[in-house]
């Protein structure tokens, strides 16, 4: 069980070690609770609404468990039992997942009796030339066998083939998407003075590091391309990713156009607008800050110069998509931590301008395979070099029977006037967890500091301006230790801050804990991180033994897959029906790499099946 992720759908048999204990809330609902013999180990059973199957669960009996498992608590929420295990059984039976009053038995029957009445009429979306080459069967008869397979390798046969099919659609439409981007002739003509571009990076305070120089090769390049940029820069953290996409801003505006970037949170913005304004103190550039709290007056003044093109460049929130913002020639667009941000607040940012470059920033660091699917019509610079001067933030794993230690090592900080961040996952106690929560953090960080250092709280439920408050408070070491939830995953530069703690680490994802990792740091004192787990330890030894974001990333798409990369999931993210970028990467390379020759090939452009695929890419994709 050690490898079944928490929350992971699973299928396993067993057998009944304890006799089921029945319980009775109300009418019509009960809970049966039993622990079940694995191979892998003891797991306790949980299910609903089947008292009728207590006389069945005898100590001993071999039965099959469809359910639910939650890791933490050991425990599968069963929504099936099957009264034999299936290495006894012949027939192999799928599994729906079905809603109150709907049997696995009613799904099964439903679905063969729509394949019989329009099974005629499913098409295959495989070309027929890749059909022939992988010997793979119609689409009809695959649908038929994966929902009543006679043996394991039919079985197994046809799951590959849906699965290419479905990825073969998405990667078409993704190079499809390209293609297009890289053929439209609606960049903007640009003639971008180099003599003054060169000095302003001359007089940027720090040596730019090689690949800091190739991301701004690549964007001025595109800048001045006749098509229109669409291009990702990520790096890891503190790799220098906002310098190269101000340099970008300066080059557009010696073009003439002007420039909007785009920040998930105001205290982010105004950090931005400040170290803009910095580096170009000595130029003649424009710059306005736009953000929900400006004032009236301010807002109207700014609508004004946006419009008229006397504002250069703006730095901002959602407040610059609201429909009073236009632009007078917008030419460039930023987003900061892109993925903070629907698919749809992008878009309307980007759509304010005629065709304004694209340019998305992301501190998260994306494994390959990621980037191949979600960002495959996009062109990726990648900085992974850090700046001089940065130094490696030492990671300890710690046990929580260990919080003497812990407490040790933030009073040896709070000493030496640094600050201290505390995480924790959830905001308040819940029924069903006993994860640590900021406010029992609170009263725990008040008794061990006593009124030596003060102590406040951050969550994502609080308004954005109590937020900001005490982020502020925090950067200007009026708060001591901030204990926050994931909120400060991506916040202001707070260089004072030197020790990050992490409880219940085991509940994070790897890039999730290397992203907190990375707000520590940020000055030349030396910086810790630890984090606090009794359990998860030989993947939290990773963090120990790696700092280079884009290892951790790998290592966190091996352990967890695609689904919670960024956090929380969004629209425009993978929705496959089959198919998983994780466990079918190989299938996808294959699929990419047939689904680009097959639309480079002149020859199959009559092809019906090659204009319904495109055809099916909608407008708003592209």
């Amino acid at each position: 069980m050690s490898k079944v992720e928490d929350g992971e759908k699973i299928v396993i048999d067993g057998k009944v070690e304890s006799i089921p204990i029945l319980m009775r809330f109300k009418a019509g609902l009960n809970k049966m609770n039993f622990r079940l013999v694995t191979q892998s180990g003891v797991v306790g059973v949980s299910i609903f609404n089947r008292a009728f199957l207590k006389n069945q669960l005898s100590v001993g009996s071999g039965i099959t468990v469809i359910g639910k498992f939650d890791k933490t608590k050991n425990v599968i929420t069963a929504n099936d039992i099957k009264m034999e295990t299936l290495t006894n059984k012949v027939k192999i039976e799928p599994v729906y997942h079905c809603t109150s009053g709907l049997t696995n038995k009613n799904m099964s029957t439903y679905i063969n009796m729509a394949l019989l009445v329009y099974g005629r009429e499913i098409p295959d979306h495989i070309p027929k030339e890749y059909i022939e080459k992988y010997k793979f069967l119609n689409k009809k008869t695959s649908l038929n066998i994966i929902h009543n397979p006679s043996t394991g390798e039919k079985l197994k046969e046809v799951t590959i083939r849906l699965k290419y099919e479905e990825l073969f659609e998405f990667m078409f439409k993704i190079n499809y998407l390209k293609q297009m981007n890289k053929k439209k002739n609606n960049g903007l003509c640009r003639d971008i003075d180099k003599n003054k571009l060169n000095e302003f990076i001359k007089s940027i305070p720090f040596k730019l590091t090689g690949d800091q120089k190739n991301a701004l090769d690549e964007i001025i390049t595109d800048l001045e391309a006749s098509h229109r940029m669409n291009r990702l820069l990520q790096g890891d953290v503190g790799s220098g990713k906002t310098i190269v996409a101000f340099t970008g801003m300066y080059a557009n505006y010696l073009s003439g156009y002007q420039s909007a970037l785009m920040a998930p949170t105001e205290i982010l913005a105004v950090q931005h607008y400040n170290n803009l304004n910095n580096f170009l103190k000595d130029t003649d550039v424009k710059i306005a800050l736009l953000t929900g709290s400006t004032s009236k007056k301010d807002k109207l003044s700014i609508y004004k110069g946006l419009e008229d093109g006397s504002i250069n460049m703006v730095i901002g929130t959602h407040a610059l998509i609201q429909d009073e913002v236009n632009y007078h020639n917008l030419g460039l667009v930023i987003t900061d931590e892109q993925h903070r941000f629907g698919v749809h607040q992008r878009a309307n940012l980007q759509n304010k301008g005629i065709t304004p470059d694209v340019l998305y920033m992301s501190a998260t660091p994306i494994p390959r395979t990621y980037a191949l699917t979600i960002f495959g019509d996009m062109d990726v610079s990648t900085i992974k070099e850090k700046p001089s001067g940065r130094q490696k933030i030492d990671t300890v794993v710690k046990k929580n029977s260990e919080i003497k230690d812990v407490l040790e090592m933030m009073y040896k900080e709070l000493k030496n006037n640094h600050q201290v961040y505390v995480i924790a996952p959830l905001i308040e106690e819940s029924d069903n967890s006993d994860l640590t929560n900021v406010n029992e953090l609170k009263e725990q960080m008040k008794l061990a500091f006593k009124d030596l250092y003060k102590i406040d709280i951050v969550h994502g439920k609080m308004a954005s301006g109590a937020k900001d408050i005490i982020m502020e408070q925090f950067k200007n070491n009026e708060v001591q230790i901030l204990i926050s939830t994931t909120v400060v995953e991506v916040g202001v530069d707070v260089p004072n801050a030197t020790t990050m703690v992490i409880f219940d680490a085991d509940r994070f994802g790897l890039s999730t804990l290397h992203q907190l990792r990375g707000r520590v740091g940020r000055g030349t004192s030396k910086s810790h991180c630890i984090l606090v787990s009794d359990s998860d330890a030989e993947r939290l030894k990773i963090m120990e033994r790696e700092d280079d974001g884009f290892v951790i990333s790998e290592e966190d798409f091996k352990l967890r897959g695609h689904g919670d990369l960024f956090g929380t999931k969004q629209s425009g993210d993978m929705s496959f029906k089959i198919a998983s970028i994780k466990n079918d990467y190989k299938i996808l390379l294959q699929a990419k790499k047939d689904s680009k020759e097959y639309l480079l090939n002149k020859d199959t452009d009559n092809d019906e099946l090659k204009i319904n695929l495109i055809n099916s890419i909608s407008l708003k994709e592209s």
